[in-house]
């Protein structure tokens, strides 16, 4: 039975020009649930009667009175993302694109991505979907050890990912993304350079990689609890960054974000908007939303959703009105971790002080106008912004 979520309804929403819009498409569906992963997704067992149709049928909803309460902005960045979009076939994506379109004024040049597990990607797949009109793919590749994936609960096979991705650029993709994880239980240096370079074989523009967390509530801290596995060590994490970044950048690679790295032109642009003040509304179970000062969450439960959207409202969770404190700390928060980095023309003479002390200690580089994590910076941007901010 799904939770009970109090309905809530939004205040006045208003875009703040000029800045970039995209829109996120949330797909709650999971054939099974990694043992690492707190997102908000449902495997079958989980969802009962709820069907992908069902799920379309209200997402449409929400997208038609999204563009009504937003007054039609003109979209330069949709993500489809979950959970497992590729779950949904070409067929389901096609239509899911075709609903935007409806609604929205898409940009003659918008990014259209969608994250895909290889295992539920084919040829006729990438050939259906980019002739609807998306742009990019981002697939899970994690890694390419199996027994590194077991301990993740991953369902696809060590070569499939790499497959998948030569599949995307042969059929027209330009841009084509590959996750990686390290610090995985059990990992070694070796074992994470073969999935490194795997990725880089491909030729893929673009590969993120990300520290294992261990997230409260998943079947991996239960593990870890147990004594079953071991936790990440900090010290660990740090030099398989440093391995990661050095062989990234000797393939043509450059980092953009602190854990994104492209070819020329191939960074994700709407994750870029997320980063650098750009706005977005989230549709779909759970998606969270952020438009000049407000933020806002839906309700995380499909069958809530659902419920929320026939009973003819927006399926709103909760909200926040951000004053000009919270922005200012989303904005050093977030634009620090970029390397074209924070502007000082943004801080305080208080937080250009404290800057200052924190160049001296060479984890930030200033070329006097912006200010850019450094190498071993990058390794604490949290300890920096806690800095900045004091």
């Amino acid at each position: 039975m799904a939770p009970v979520e109090v309905p809530v309804e939004l205040p006045a929403i208003q875009p703040t020009p000029g800045r970039p819009f995209g829109l996120y498409v949330h797909v709650p569906f999971c054939i099974t649930r990694c043992g690492y992963c707190d997102f908000n997704t449902y495997t079958p067992a989980e969802l009962g009667g709820v069907n992908p149709d069902a799920w379309l049928t209200a997402l449409r909803t929400e997208l038609e009175r999204a563009a009504v309460r937003l007054g039609g902005p003109t979209v330069d960045t949709v993500f489809v993302g979950g959970g497992t979009p590729s779950l949904l076939g070409g067929a389901r994506l096609t239509t899911l694109l075709g609903m935007v379109r409806d609604h929205f004024t898409l940009a003659p040049d918008a990014e259209i991505t969608t994250e895909a597990n290889p295992e539920s990607t084919w040829p006729e797949f990438f050939e259906e979907i980019r002739e609807a009109g998306y742009t990019r793919v981002s697939l899970g590749m994690q890694s390419v050890v199996p027994r590194l994936l077991g301990v993740l609960d991953r369902v696809h096979t060590p070569n499939r990912s790499a497959a998948a991705a030569r599949e995307a650029l042969a059929l027209g993709f330009e841009h084509v993304s590959l996750d990686l994880i390290y610090g995985t239980p059990g990992e070694s240096d070796d074992d994470l350079l073969r999935s490194v370079d795997t990725a880089v074989e491909t030729g893929v523009d673009h590969v993120s990689a990300y520290a294992l967390v261990v997230e409260d509530g998943t079947a991996m801290a239960r593990r870890v609890r147990s004594g079953e596995l071991e936790p990440p060590d900090d010290d660990v994490l740090a030099h398989r960054y440093e391995l990661v970044d050095a062989r990234l950048s000797a393939a043509g690679m450059g980092w953009y974000e602190v854990s994104n790295w492209a070819r020329p032109g191939g960074e994700c642009r709407h994750n870029l908007g997320y980063w650098d003040r750009g706005q977005w509304w989230g549709a779909g179970p759970g998606a969270h939303s952020h438009v000049g000062d407000l933020r806002w969450w839906n309700v995380k439960h499909p069958n809530t959703y659902g419920s929320r959207i026939a009973d003819g409202a927006l399926p709103v969770a909760g909200f926040e009105q951000l004053d000009a404190d919270a922005l200012h700390t989303e904005e050093v928060l977030l634009q620090i971790r970029l390397r074209q980095g924070l502007p000082l023309a943004r801080l305080s003479a208080a937080e250009r002080a404290r800057a200052e002390e924190v160049v001296a200690d060479g984890l930030l580089e200033s070329d006097g106008d912006h200010l850019v994590l450094s190498d071993r910076g990058r390794l604490l941007a949290d300890a920096v912004v806690r800095t900045l901010l004091d």
